[in-house]
């Protein structure tokens, strides 16, 4: 009986030679493994401009003729994987990815395989757009390639660089403070304001019987919680340049209550969460935010409303766009630090009840542009009312404000791949007091 070689095998040679060709016009170098592979038939090395890194990727091809992938439409599909595969896996000391190539449409897609997964959870999802194998996934390969541990760990310099924003804007403080002697505490101070006949404002700072204000006391309802013939202005880089660190967080401290005053007419404080947000102007009514972007013209819509998909009348939930400020010195500088997230409301005034899911939910959705565009945009808030004469704010006054610079570009030797975007792991919550030590 003659010896015959089945389909299976040549669609097999075939893939892998399809894979193997793939990854050496990608830039890596792949070399294919013996007839006695159990569960890899490669190993793909990265390379930089033709420079071998010694990083490699285990490699197991799927190749298929025409038949369709299970779950599949336009968008993805899914995989199951083998138990068998994933238990030889599982001893690997490299990282292991899936190519799964279809010979009809020429088509490659792949996926990390997670070797931390437990009991029947073998079923990968594919999306056609982001886990195609051509030369746009080259960082994220790369990236499979370094170790994870530690206090943090370098992407390889590959795909080209980028110029990247800090999220820092850099403040330009008002050039005195005034400070005075109050018999009240904090609380008891508020309690005057609010109960006075006079708006009450609060961008001050009160501890161990001293107030703190960039505004004249004597100019406002503030003249009822100190000794009016105790009021003096200081130079303000007397206290803003402090080597005391206590000192420095009460006037990191101070700052904050001031960019409350600045910002009272379009945001709210969320003591909870530490966070400003935009205000709704109506009940489950959006709201934009026109602004000049890095090159042209935009809107930002900083309150949505998201509905029912089938019944538009009810409102699901209200997104409103958030940044958690941080009052940082570097050296002689005093910067804010912009944290962009979201808060949700139940009808725009309301807070939701289980914000989490909706917050995980739309963070999976930010990559670094995006990121980027809401540091620009809450620059452009912060700034506005010091370039134009009507804006969000109130009306421009001669009052003593902060003045927000742009944020800073630097250039990087690399564009940062988008999985690293993203949540960090939780860690422990750090306190360093700036919020309590005014209670």
């Amino acid at each position: 009986m003659a010896k015959t070689i089945t389909n299976n095998q040549l669609l097999g040679e075939i893939g892998e030679a399809a894979v193997r060709l793939r990854f050496l016009t990608m830039g890596f170098q792949f070399d294919g493994r013996s007839r006695l592979e159990a569960g890899i038939d490669g190993i793909a090395e990265v390379m930089d401009n033709g420079k071998p890194l010694a990083r490699m990727i285990a490699v197991q091809v799927k190749a298929t003729e025409s038949s369709r992938y299970a779950s599949e439409d336009d968008n993805g599909f899914s995989y199951l994987l083998r138990a068998d595969d994933l238990a030889y896996w599982r001893g690997s000391n490299l990282p292991i990815i899936i190519v799964l190539y279809r010979r009809s449409d020429e088509t490659f897609f792949w996926k990390s395989v997670s070797l931390d997964i437990e009991g029947d959870g073998r079923k990968l999802q594919f999306d056609k757009t982001r886990d195609v194998l051509d030369q746009n996934a080259v960082d994220r390969l790369a990236d499979l390639t370094v170790p994870k541990t530690g206090f943090g760990y370098y992407v390889p310099p590959l795909g080209g660089g980028e110029e990247a924003l800090v999220n820092i804007l850099p403040i330009t403080l008002p050039a005195e403070v005034f400070v005075a002697s109050t018999p009240l505490d904090a609380r008891k101070a508020g309690s005057v304001l609010l109960d006075g006949d006079e708006p009450p404002r609060f961008d001050w700072a009160i501890k161990g019987g001293t107030f703190w204000s960039f505004a004249d006391p004597r100019e406002s309802s503030c003249r009822h919680i100190v000794d009016i013939d105790q009021v003096e202005a200081i130079d303000t880089a007397e206290i803003a340049y402090h080597e005391d660190h206590d000192e420095l967080n009460n006037f990191a401290f101070l700052l904050r209550k001031a960019l409350d005053h600045q910002v009272r007419a379009d945001l709210s404080w969320n003591k909870d969460r530490k966070l400003y947000y935009f205000r709704a102007l109506a009940e489950n009514t959006s709201r934009s935010f026109a602004y000049e972007a890095l090159k042209k013209k935009t809107s930002t819509e900083v309150v949505n409303v998201a509905r029912n998909k089938t019944d538009k009348a009810r409102v699901e939930f209200v997104r409103h766009h958030a940044f958690v400020p941080r009052f940082e010195r570097l050296f002689d500088q005093w910067y804010l630090v912009i944290n962009p997230t979201y808060f949700f409301t139940t009808n725009g005034f309301l807070p939701h009840s289980y914000p989490a899911a909706l917050l995980a939910g739309k963070k999976r959705l930010d990559n670094s542009a995006s990121l980027r565009g809401q540091v620009v945009m809450w620059h452009r808030f912060l700034s506005q009312s010091d370039k134009e004469k009507t804006s969000l704010f109130a009306a421009v006054t001669a009052e003593p404000r902060l003045i927000f610079g742009e944020p800073p570009a630097v250039t990087l030797a690399t564009r940062v791949p988008e999985d690293v975007w993203g949540s960090p792991k939780s860690a422990p919550d750090s306190d360093d007091g700036q919020e309590r030590l005014f209670g």
